[in-house]
């Protein structure tokens, strides 16, 4: 095992970093190192084999870095990918290993907060086509009728930081209407992709008042405090020096600028091939 043993955080872009802020504000002592697929994204508009193979080879990379602990922090990889990660990859490449997804600790919220029983999720293809939210809600909820929504312009308004301008504002209000359309009785409603946090004010402002927003971020974060409490054997082999590295298989230069607007710290990042 390699003397430093980060916790690996991975996004087919910058949606991830929602995530990775979240997580590295729960656990500011860990190591952490962030991957950024931003050459091959979107992920949601691509086949289930493409997925899988693109979410193998960024796990593969963040295990070569040393990695005992990943998280997928892309609904759509997490939708598609996350199981065969688990069952088939895992126990070949090394048992000992352990990667998460995202979409388990968003259901297990949904149970204590809607009283409608009605679920809206906002996605990318990939995860509305792969019906995840719908099966993992059923298996502990099923009771909920869980209403589905593609939202396809969303990630692209956000990897092209295209977030305050009137086109941003239409795609985002005509998928909310398409969704509420489809079950008014949506009281809850999930943030089924990681980059839409960005947009989160215009979403606020266009769903009804009385709807509850779960955003992933925070919620992913306390779950892994949690895991890592449970799993000490796992928790003991992740370092703790409080370095922090960023890794793009685009341009390092735009991801950092990027990056640095959306978390307000400089991020320096390091361009690979994955």
């Amino acid at each position: 095992m390699n003397k430093t043993s980060p916790i690996g955080i991975f996004d087919s872009g910058y949606g991830g970093l929602t995530v990775y802020q979240e997580i590295a504000e729960a656990l500011p002592d860990y190591d952490f190192i962030y991957l950024g697929d931003n050459a091959r994204t979107p992920y949601g508009t691509r086949s289930f084999e493409v997925i899988y193979q693109y979410t193998e080879e960024a796990v593969k990379f963040l295990f070569e870095q040393g990695c005992q602990l990943i998280i997928i922090a892309c609904n759509t990889a997490s939708a598609e990918a996350l199981r065969n990660i688990q069952q088939k990859f895992l126990p070949t490449y090394d048992p000992n290993r352990r990667v998460l997804g995202v979409i388990r600790p968003s259901v297990e919220a949904v149970g204590s907060v809607t009283k409608s029983k009605v679920v809206g999720v906002l996605g990318t293809e990939g995860t509305v086509r792969s019906e995840s939210y719908i099966l993992e809600i059923n298996k502990l909820f099923p009771e909920i009728e869980v209403i589905q929504q593609a939202c396809p312009m969303w990630v692209p308004l956000v990897e092209n930081h295209e977030l305050d301008n009137d086109g941003a504002e239409f795609f985002i209000k005509r998928e909310i209407d398409a969704l509420f359309a489809q079950n008014s009785l949506i009281d809850t409603v999930i943030l089924g992709c990681t980059h839409y946090p960005h947009l989160i004010k215009l979403i606020k402002k266009h769903l009804p008042q009385h709807v509850t927003l779960l955003v992933q971020g925070a919620i992913v974060a306390d779950s892994l405090v949690d895991y890592l409490q449970r799993h000490g054997d796992i928790n003991q082999l992740c370092t703790k020096d409080r370095k922090r590295q960023f890794f793009t298989t685009e341009n390092s230069d735009n991801f950092g600028k990027k990056a640095s607007l959306f978390l307000r710290k400089k991020v320096e990042a390091e361009t690979v091939t994955i």
